[in-house]
């Protein structure tokens, strides 16, 4: 598959956390890459940089996730599954322009669910319990969604579908070794 990002899209309550914990036993030399650290180091900047609200705002965010990748992968080889939101297209572009520089191959997949679904699961969180944070971000996955970021990723509807059969469900969609996607 050469050098290749698998990016788990969608808001929270999707079940990107749970599907790459399912999907890397099943991509062979994979590894995960929470995108999200790279936020906290900034957070822990002092003084702290501007407030934003969110650390995607912050412009050394985007190209940080990027290098971070493209060094993992330069270190490892191998596959990055990375799950995480990304609901703004400029930023999405920055980062995915980024990765193709390196001629890293990005693997974008939504993994949706009804509005409904997602404040349930958001609600039912048993490790972070209900989130005000996850709940304001599930309007702006609606409006992404229907913008933008549907048209540019394969999406898997979650709402009904245990992330086993997700994991599965990508891990067949990806290109196998040796054929003319690969």
């Amino acid at each position: 598959m050469g050098i290749v990002i698998i990016w788990l899209n969608g808001t929270h309550g999707a079940g990107k956390t749970t599907t790459s914990r399912l999907l890397q036993p099943l991509v062979p030399r994979s590894r995960i890459f929470d995108a999200e650290k790279v936020g906290e180091v900034l957070m822990d900047i002092e003084p702290a940089l501007p407030e934003t609200g969110n650390f995607q705002h912050w412009p050394p965010w985007r190209p940080l996730v990027a290098e971070t990748a493209r060094r993992v992968l330069d270190y490892v080889g191998g596959t990055l599954i990375i799950p995480m939101t990304v609901l703004t297209e400029q930023y999405w572009q920055e980062i995915t322009a980024d990765l193709q520089r390196h001629e890293i191959t990005v693997h974008h997949f939504v993994l949706h669910a009804d509005e409904t679904t997602l404040r349930r699961r958001i609600d039912d969180d048993a490790d972070m319990g209900p989130s005000t944070f996850r709940h304001d971000h599930v309007r702006p996955y609606v409006a992404a969604a229907h913008s933008w970021l549907h048209e540019q990723a394969t999406v898997i509807d979650t709402t009904a579908k245990p992330a086993a059969a997700v994991a599965r469900e990508i891990a067949e969609r990806l290109p196998q070794p040796g054929s003319a996607e690969a």
